[in-house]
């Protein structure tokens, strides 16, 4: 699933061949994509036709473009959900969902999605922001993001530091990838009660987190299959630099241990055993 390093490439590809440019017609070419539409999807189409948009923003794995009287179209990409920017005349690709034609006559922007999980919502905003993703933290990457707050709310929650990371209403746009790979330049294992963490400790956390992430986005993201690629179609390249993330039993790059995995919420956790070192206590 795409996250937050991901997403941001796309939202800047947007913001450079889409804002400022006005839609000539809109078509939503499956239901499911405009299923929080409420709606449906006639009336989506609809009503993005002539309207003209102004911005490309993001929070977390969500981007959304203004397109004024306090709207905005919002994006979820879902597990395989790409915006293209496309040649006019190009046929349509297989999964296309849905296409934006420009008064221009430049490039379209068609959103393509495989698994039919991502999403597109005209939505109202209040103070910049999508209704439906007003209760989602700043991401650690925005100037609104408040680290002293972060740290009370992860001394109160008490839980493992892992799943804190991947809480939505804590901080946004962390996924399973970033999570493991933070974690490590952290030297913190997964389970470490979060009541534990001192405010250095979580200092340390969101340097690890932020490091990851800026090298991803200078990779142009993570891409293990040809499913997320950036709106001229690239993939990114960051799964290359990953230190601990699907490396099980290779040897750590600061350490030499080999890389243990361990079954996580219906997924996987990889640690160094000897970087990371599972604490006494621990929350699973």
């Amino acid at each position: 699933m795409p996250e937050l390093p991901e997403v941001e490439v796309v939202r800047r590809g947007v913001e450079r061949w889409a804002v400022g440019r006005t839609v000539r017609t809109a078509e939503v070419l499956h239901p499911r994509s405009a299923r929080r539409h409420t709606e449906g999807p006639a009336d989506l189409a609809a009503r993005m036709t002539g309207r003209t948009i102004a911005a490309a923003r993001r929070r977390g794995k969500y981007l959304w473009l203004p397109v004024g009287d306090d709207e905005a179209l919002l994006v979820h990409l879902g597990m395989s959900g790409q915006l293209i920017v496309d040649d006019p005349d190009r046929p349509p690709e297989k999964h296309l969902r849905a296409r934006f034609t420009f008064t221009d006559g430049g490039p379209d922007l068609r959103f393509i999605d495989q698994r039919t999980f991502g999403h597109l919502m005209l939505t109202a905003t209040e103070n910049g922001i999508p209704e439906p993703i007003a209760h989602i933290a700043p991401d650690p990457l925005e100037d609104a993001f408040d680290e002293e707050a972060f740290h009370r709310a992860l001394r109160r929650r008490r839980t493992g530091v892992k799943r804190a990371l991947l809480d939505q209403s804590l901080i946004s746009g962390v996924g399973n990838i970033y999570a493991d790979e933070a974690l490590w330049r952290a030297k913190m294992h997964w389970a470490r009660p979060t009541e534990t963490l001192t405010r250095a400790e979580v200092t340390r956390l969101l340097t690890g987190v932020r490091e990851v992430m800026t090298a991803a986005l200078e990779a142009g993201g993570t891409s293990f299959d040809s499913l997320y690629v950036n709106v001229n179609g690239e993939s990114g390249y960051f799964s290359r630099s990953l230190n601990v993330y699907g490396r099980r039993d290779e040897p750590c790059a600061r350490c030499g241990s080999a890389i243990r995995r361990d079954a996580f919420m219906n997924r996987s956790s990889f640690t160094c055993p000897t970087c990371q070192p599972r604490p006494r206590r621990a929350h699973s």
